[in-house]
């Protein structure tokens, strides 16, 4: 083969051998942050809650919510679990060790906010908005459709360098303005952290007997502060964790809601 010839077949071999290389190393390359971007994409829908130990016909509920958080059914949306254990149930047989008066007095703003509900376990509320029985499953993801067809903005949670191993510091920003409200309405940011994989073993009241596996669990839940119109980011926070909890098992769910009807215009989330 003449010098020349050979040189151009060197090339052209050369040329396919490094898109071959490009191919199947770029994928390896992109994955990760595909994943990390993929929820960007996705429609968030809160669905809290409210529920009991004491209650014997919370656990269908907290049943419904586990499998709807690990199997996230729905093409497009993202749905961000929030079991919330009042403490009312506490004095009637069985003192719930997950329960706060905060959940209590939560569920109690929503009663005042959707007028047709008012207090009960299960009680499922679908992003401040809807409120049912929580043991219904296919209202559940009814409601969880209706309310992703109303889009809502998208919060980005970046987690920055930890001071001390019990404590997280995040970056927010929005993706997006899918809704006008952000910048017309006062808007209330909270902070929630669940923890999955919760389980108890109940000796007494409704539920003796049983062992209880739970949905993600609300370990923490506060009201970041409060913006006049408009909202503005990006802007850091800090929070402090139980060294009781398992970081693995942890997620940071963050939203903004409308302090009068308590109905949630943006969220997102983040591993911790």
């Amino acid at each position: 083969m003449p010098a020349k010839s050979l040189w151009y077949a060197l090339a052209f071999l050369s040329a396919i051998l490094a898109s071959l290389f490009l191919f199947f190393r770029w994928p390896a390359q992109s994955s990760a942050s595909s994943d990390r971007n993929a929820a960007s994409f996705k429609q968030p829908v809160i669905v809290e809650l409210f529920t009991s130990e004491g209650c014997s016909s919370c656990p269908p509920a907290d049943s419904i919510l586990k499998k709807l958080s690990e199997d996230q059914p729905f093409n497009g949306i993202e749905i961000l679990a929030l079991e919330e254990h009042v403490d009312y149930w506490n004095t009637l047989g069985w003192s719930d060790p997950f329960s706060s008066a905060d959940f209590s007095r939560r569920q109690e703003q929503y009663a005042v906010a959707l007028p047709d509900g008012g207090i009960y376990t299960p009680q499922m509320v679908i992003d401040g908005a809807a409120q049912f029985v929580g043991n219904r499953t296919h209202e559940s993801r009814d409601q969880i459709r209706w309310a992703a067809a109303h889009p809502k903005s998208r919060l980005l949670l970046t987690p920055l360098p930890a001071s001390s191993p019990y404590t997280r510091t995040f970056e927010l920003r929005l993706n997006n303005t899918a809704s006008s409200a952000l910048d017309s309405s006062p808007l209330e940011l909270w902070i929630a952290v669940t923890e999955k994989n919760l389980r108890s073993n109940v000796t007494a009241g409704e539920n003796s007997g049983h062992t209880l596996q739970h949905a993600p669990l609300v370990r923490l839940l506060r009201k970041q502060q409060s913006f006049n119109p408009p909202f503005t980011a990006p802007f850091t926070f800090s929070l402090n964790l139980n060294e009781n909890w398992l970081p693995a098992n942890l997620t940071l769910i963050a939203f903004l809601s409308n302090p009068n009807s308590h109905q949630i215009m943006a969220a997102g989330s983040s591993p911790m």
